[in-house]
């Protein structure tokens, strides 16, 4: 247990997000008792049961009774407070391979959704997992105890990414699997038909759940800091051919760029949010950063 914890989740990052609460944007609807407002509304409030109180809560919700029994602070839940559920979407195709050690895209993008997962289970909430590339290979329904997180390391350290990404068909699949209005958090570089995405996300949309899209790069891609004869090999399409970097530089830039501002383009007219995850900025940044802004628009709403 101890093994995969410390593989995937670094216990400085956590500590920077440990006291995060993570809110939908939405109301939302869940399957269970939780801290959340639900949308749906009724004459009486039941009560449900206690959860251990977490930073975030209203402490007006503490049972104190329940408190000095056992000297641990607990709050009261209602059938009218829902939990929520956030669904990890993460691509495993071999494109995700490019790097090495921590800076790997998919080390990378792993520790994203592991941290993030524990982060939300951690305040009674309920992570999935679902591991994609031409079709979702494994998907880990959800829960919201530390053993989820165990499956969710367990199912990334089985995974072998080797097969090229089909975006559409797999969040088609993904949004056909869900429940009603949840959270989902796709993890890609987003090497993919860009109409297929599009299609994919409109899925999503359309059953109203909330979507984020963390874009996780290299800085080879971004930078293409390269010098001199290369030789090109694909990940996923198995070519090899030999250029020169200065002949390629500027074109690919332009490219690449074009590439970015397509998904963010996307992700803007779907009212998506779009967060770019470069392997070259610590996790711990990236979502102190991410965190903080998201707190700063749910303060102005």
């Amino acid at each position: 247990m101890r093994t995969i914890l410390s593989r995937y989740i670094d216990p400085a990052v956590l500590a920077l997000v440990a006291d995060r609460h993570f809110e939908p944007r939405d109301l939302i609807v869940g399957s269970m008792a939780g801290a959340h407002k639900s949308p749906l509304s009724g004459f009486a409030v039941e009560f449900a049961g206690h959860r251990e109180y977490v930073p975030g809560d209203d402490p007006k919700h503490i049972d104190w009774r329940v408190f000095f029994n056992r000297d641990k602070y607990f709050v009261k839940q209602y059938e009218l407070e829902t939990n929520f559920v956030c669904n990890f979407v993460l691509d495993t195709s071999a494109s995700m391979r490019y790097g090495e050690a921590a800076a790997q895209k998919l080390a990378y993008a792993s520790r994203l959704a592991m941290t993030l997962a524990f982060s939300v289970v951690r305040q009674s909430d309920k992570a999935s997992l679902a591991l994609f590339d031409d079709r979702v290979r494994q998907f880990v329904p959800p829960g919201n105890s530390l053993e989820q997180i165990l499956r969710m390391g367990d199912q990334l350290d089985r995974n072998e990414a080797t097969e090229k990404t089909r975006l559409g068909e797999c969040l088609s699949e993904v949004a056909s699997r869900l429940g009603r209005r949840e959270i989902v958090m796709i993890i890609s570089d987003f090497f993919g038909d860009m109409d297929e995405l599009e299609e994919g996300i409109q899925r999503l949309r359309y059953d109203r759940h909330e979507v984020l899209l963390f874009h996780v790069l290299h800085e080879d891609e971004l930078r293409f800091p390269f010098e001199g004869l290369l030789r090109i090999v694909g990940l996923e399409d198995g070519d090899n051919f030999p250029l020169a970097a200065e002949d390629v530089r500027s074109e690919y830039l332009s490219l690449f760029q074009r590439f970015r501002d397509r998904v963010q383009l996307i992700a803007d007219q779907n009212h998506c949010e779009y967060v770019l995850a470069s392997t070259a900025n610590p996790l711990a940044n990236l979502l102190s950063d991410y965190l903080n802004e998201r707190s700063r628009r749910d303060d102005i709403r």
